[in-house]
């Protein structure tokens, strides 16, 4: 799959940037629906994780670091994907350069008003440093005007086997992850980005909370069905007995 007009858009950039300093103690506050889109993310990603009991985890503006010698060098996504999971329960920042840390499979970011120059622009040469393998930019208010030709409402950034960043898909979702194999799809009114088993978005990866309420739905059918089928043999029953009666009384 190649960006807009058949041509990939390779990114080469140096390991690292005075730029790209972080201020971890700097907390920007976003707007509700911002922090809604991130939210479904990381809630499908992680049960995901765990319905596939997964050797992964899922962290939500993470700190990721990959130069030991510029160790105030980051990028914080909104949400990642790490796989395998580092050996630590609790994490402040992940470690490239750090024994069983790893770059993040797949970094998502959601653009607002705030972060959209440095997530059209910046972003994706930092992930190309850091190593991550697929990037995800989704733009749900199309928030990218004049930046690198956006606005787009998603796009796909994905390493190639020669270790090239590449962007492969700019436009309207849906678009293919082929480092998960899934459909990024977007949904209630182009307000949410989610993931699915098929391009249509039919088959969608559900949140833990989903599926329990899906189980539960499930539950109640099963249940009414089964009250519906004893209500109809005692109906029948009451009905057999009636014409045995009317036999006997002839």
């Amino acid at each position: 799959m190649r960006a807009s007009g058949g041509v990939d858009l390779v990114v080469e950039v140096p390991r690292w940037s005075e730029r790209w300093v972080l201020e971890d103690d700097v907390i920007v506050p976003e707007s509700s629906e911002h922090e809604a889109a991130i939210a479904l993310l990381k809630d499908i990603l992680r049960a995901w994780v765990a319905r596939t009991a997964r050797d992964a985890t899922v962290y939500a503006n993470l700190a990721v670091r990959w130069s030991e010698e510029h160790p105030t060098i980051g990028v914080d996504p909104d949400v990642c994907l790490v796989e395998p999971a580092p050996p630590e329960p609790k994490l402040q920042s992940l470690l490239t350069w750090a024994p069983g840390h790893h770059a993040p499979r797949v970094a998502i970011e959601v653009v607002s008003r705030k972060t959209a120059k440095k997530d059209y622009t910046e972003g994706p040469q930092k992930y190309a440093a850091s190593g991550t393998r697929e990037l995800w930019v989704f733009d749900p208010e199309r928030r990218g005007r004049g930046w690198t030709g956006g606005p787009w409402t998603l796009q796909v950034w994905r390493r190639s086997p020669e270790g090239s960043f590449r962007q492969v898909f700019k436009g309207n979702a849906p678009a293919y992850s082929e480092e998960l194999g899934v459909w990024l799809v977007v949904t209630d009114g182009g307000t949410r980005l989610r993931i699915a088993d098929d391009a249509a978005g039919e088959r969608l990866w559900l949140t833990g909370e989903e599926s329990e309420r899906a189980r539960a739905e499930s539950e109640r059918a099963r249940a009414e069905s089964e009250r519906a089928r004893a209500e109809s043999e005692r109906e029948r029953a009451d009905a057999l007995a009636a014409e045995l009666a009317a036999l006997r009384a002839r």
